[in-house]
């Protein structure tokens, strides 16, 4: 286990990751951040989900002058939602730092682009098309960038990207110059961009791990991250586990779901790593021992936990490593009894759960979220059993008189309906408020699609590549097309 403190950051930037959440580095991280720090080229081969942008994100933010007002830095992506989605999290991995990170993209106002461009961001993330389109205008200077950093290169292959991505290339320092690529395969152009732009790169692979977990029933439920709380107590009051565990991403979200849980009438904790040596065992015993509900837990504070009797584990997120829904949902079906584990996925992480299941070798079969009637019904059920359970332990006696008091004086159906409601824990609607966290980039959003990928300022895509590729043929200068005024808006960033 390779911690963020142990990779040579500095102060400003290791609060800032830890702020966000984030509790160990994955072995995509742990491997490239130290070359990437010591200025090598690095390709780094590796799935998305796998930390990847912390990945080359953490040691740039760390070579940034910030008291030099001029681009150092440039990450090119695919599409314009993966270029979004980079530039929020480098934002707050330099917030320590005051790093000023810019994506740029078409579909969007390329005057708000230049307007923006004038304030010296430190690093650009930009889709291919809108960045040579700002060096045909002269609207963006590469001469002080020292590091670049290839974002899914396959990706932007199979988009016919590669000639504008040696064209970028080409047009950045080669003195001094720090070039990053990651790509998920490394197809035969892709290796002649290494070639030809890469001093002596060091390779660094990530390979996800094939395993079986053959005693544990697996769902999945698709639901928008809005509705996830409410699902997830729902799916409690329907399923009643004996004990439960509730794994989130970040250590945030740990806090923000125990508390949520406990104001819905749940008896929660959650685990992390700020907690305290004492505290985890002191919150692990009630958990043992019945005390507690439900365990609200991160990766890495559950790891190796051996507790037995874990009948339903709950991916409230689903993780950011593939390899870790395989030790989550390893916390059920444990000494030969069989356990259930469902993972809660928004509509963009679904292709996301494909490599899941690649990973386990196993088809998770589709929940669907039970409504507030088929909660009440679950808690119903669960009292009935309790009740029935009561009757066949037959130590009665003392409660006979009261009993035969009230049947005398009502009717035996309306005495056990009031039994049942007065046991019954109804669902509880009382608001809670969870920080929203960005989903997983799905695979919709790092390939072409009809209105989305790398549009507007520079629509050069396969399907639309005729005139592109006679121009390419005739070896004539690139024009970029006219401007879509799609009213864009000024860049900015939301909540990760």
């Amino acid at each position: 286990m390779t911690k963020f403190e142990d990779l040579g950051i500095s102060q400003a930037t290791l609060k800032a990751v830890l702020r966000m959440g984030f509790e160990e580095a994955t072995p995509i991280q742990a491997e490239t951040i130290p070359l990437s720090l010591a200025n090598k080229d690095v390709i780094g081969q590796a799935q998305t989900g796998t930390g990847k942008t912390a990945a080359f994100g953490i040691p740039l933010v760390e070579k940034i002058d910030i008291k030099q007002e001029a681009i150092q830095g440039i990450i090119i992506a695919p599409t314009r939602e993966l270029a979004i989605q980079v530039s929020e999290e480098l934002y707050k991995i330099g917030a320590g730092k005051r790093v000023r990170v810019l994506p740029i993209y078409g579909g969007q106002d390329i005057g708000r682009q230049i307007r923006s461009l004038k304030k010296a961001p430190h690093i650009i993330v930009g889709t291919p098309g809108r960045i040579l389109d700002h060096i045909n205008r002269k609207t963006m200077r590469l001469d002080q960038i020292q590091t670049v950093i290839l974002d899914e290169a396959d990706e932007m292959l199979n988009m016919g990207f590669i000639e504008d991505i040696e064209s970028i290339l080409a047009g950045v320092p080669e003195e001094g110059r720090q070039t990053l690529l990651f790509s998920a395969t490394m197809p035969g152009p892709i290796q002649r961009i290494a070639e030809k732009f890469m001093k002596d790169p060091q390779i660094v692979r990530v390979k996800t791990k094939e395993m079986t977990v053959p005693s544990i029933e697996q769902y999945y439920v698709e639901v928008q991250e809005k509705n996830k709380f409410d699902v997830l107590t729902r799916l409690l009051d329907i399923q009643s586990p004996e004990l439960a565990i509730v794994f989130g991403r970040t250590k945030r979200r740990v806090d923000e779901l125990s508390e949520a849980l406990n104001l819905r009438g749940y008896t929660a904790e959650g685990i992390h790593g700020d907690l305290s040596q004492a505290k985890r065992l002191s919150v692990l015993r009630k958990f043992k021992e019945g005390n507690i509900d439900v365990l609200v837990a991160t990766d890495v504070a559950a790891r190796g936990l051996d507790i037995s009797g874990v009948t339903h584990v709950y991916n409230f997120d689903i993780p950011q490593d593939p390899e870790s829904y395989v030790h989550r949902i390893g916390r059920t079906g444990r000494a030969g009894k069989t356990g259930v584990a469902m993972t809660f996925i928004t509509p963009r992480e679904k292709p996301y759960l494909f490599v899941v299941e690649k990973t386990t070798k196993r088809k998770m079969e589709r929940m669907k979220p039970p409504t507030l009637d088929e909660a009440l019904e679950g808690q119903q059920r669960a009292v009935v059993d309790k009740i029935q359970q009561t009757i066949e332990s037959n130590n009665l006696h003392y409660y006979k008189n009261a009993a035969e008091e009230l049947l005398e004086a009502n009717d035996a159906s309306t005495v056990v309906a009031a039994v049942l409601k007065m046991l019954t824990k109804e669902p509880d609607t009382t608001p809670v408020k969870l920080t929203e966290e960005a989903p997983l980039p799905s695979k919709k959003e790092r390939r072409p699609h009809d209105r989305g990928g790398d549009r507007g300022g520079d629509r050069r895509r396969r399907d639309d590549s005729r005139n592109y590729n006679s121009d390419r043929r005739k070896k004539a200068p690139v024009k970029p097309r006219g401007e879509r005024k799609t009213g864009g808006g000024k860049p900015k960033s939301k909540t990760y």
